[in-house]
């Protein structure tokens, strides 16, 4: 049986097929050239034909697509900046032009130094002291009356100035009346300069009178308000023989209402040396501290009535004993 199979395989091979033979006659009959156009021909020239359009028409037409499609989008990418550069440089000069009519003033327009009074901000400075008036004020912040049963006396604390808004000279004037007599007095005169709108250096002396010798000290300090308006006096002092001191006081006004007006105040004296004559300890010899509850009647004038707890070193005494006192007060305090 294999054997059959392998003798039809090998006579497969060798004999020549159908298609075959039809191509030879072919072959033949297109050499011959005697033998008229029969069906064979116009199948053969319309199988050459029928592929030639196919070509011709796939091949313009993406070229044609893809080659004009691009143009329109460039075309429109290219003269778009052209109106915006335009404008751009149009909007650009309108500065110049607004700038322009601005330094031309209506001609109904008043002079602006009319009302000047002959002020106006000259080269180099913001502002002119030169004419201005000298002012003066006076301030009494307390002026009362103390008293602890049997034992009562004056007290006062004011002081007034005179001059310009950056320089000016100051008075201070601190102390006790007992009986008709200065028991302590604190006199300064200083000269102030302004360093900022809320803050005074000041530099001058101090001169103390009353009960005991009298002492004299060269004074430098700043007085002004904090934030939030709290009111500070730091002065330090020199005097002779070596003596030094520094005094520190503050003030603070809670309004309750816009009339009525708590006020806490401290006061604290520290001194290098003890002096026994005027009552003197070294380190802290004094403090006071008090409350206050005044009302403003006018902005310039408001009586008040408080308390106060002091202590100071024991007068006459060579030993460091010290007296504290709590004394009821009633006063005014005023300014103009």
């Amino acid at each position: 049986m294999r054997k059959r199979w392998l003798l039809l395989a090998v006579m497969g091979q060798c004999l020549p097929t159908r298609a075959d033979e039809t191509m030879v006659m072919d072959h033949q009959h297109h050499d011959s050239g005697d033998m008229p156009a029969d069906d064979t021909k116009p199948k053969a020239h319309q199988h050459p034909a029928t592929p030639a359009p196919e070509p011709h028409q796939h091949t313009p037409a993406p070229e044609h697509q893809h080659t004009v499609a691009p143009e329109p989008e460039q075309h429109p990418h290219t003269e778009a900046p052209a109106p915006e550069q335009h404008q751009h440089t149009t909007h650009a000069a309108e500065p110049h032009n607004h700038t322009a009519a601005s330094s031309r003033a209506p001609k109904d327009a008043r002079d602006p130094n009319a009302y000047a009074d002959g002020y106006d901000f000259g080269p180099g400075i913001a502002h002119s002291h030169k004419e201005e008036p000298q002012l003066a004020a006076l301030l009494v912040d307390r002026l009362e009356g103390l008293g602890n049963g049997p034992h009562s006396l004056m007290t006062y604390d004011w002081q007034a100035w005179y001059g310009k808004t950056n320089d000016r000279t100051v008075v201070r004037a601190e102390g006790n009346i007992d009986a008709g007599q200065f028991t302590e007095a604190r006199n300064e005169l200083l000269w102030g300069h302004a360093l900022t709108p809320y803050w005074d250096s000041q530099l001058g002396v101090r001169y103390d009178t009353g009960a005991g010798p009298e002492r004299g000290w060269f004074t430098f300090g700043l007085q002004g308000i904090t934030p939030y308006w709290l009111y500070i006096e730091a002065t330090a002092y020199i005097g002779e023989q070596g003596r030094a001191a520094f005094r520190f006081e503050s003030e603070y006004d809670v309004l309750i209402t816009q009339r009525l007006i708590l006020q806490p105040r401290i006061e604290a004296n520290i001194y290098s040396q003890r002096d026994i004559g005027r009552g003197i300890s070294q380190g802290l010899s004094d403090f006071e501290s008090g409350l206050r509850l005044r009302y403003e009647i006018r902005r310039e004038f408001a009586p008040y009535i408080g308390v106060e707890w002091s202590t100071a070193p024991t007068i006459n005494s060579l030993s460091d004993s010290r007296t504290d006192t709590t004394r009821w007060v009633a006063g005014v305090h005023f300014w103009f």
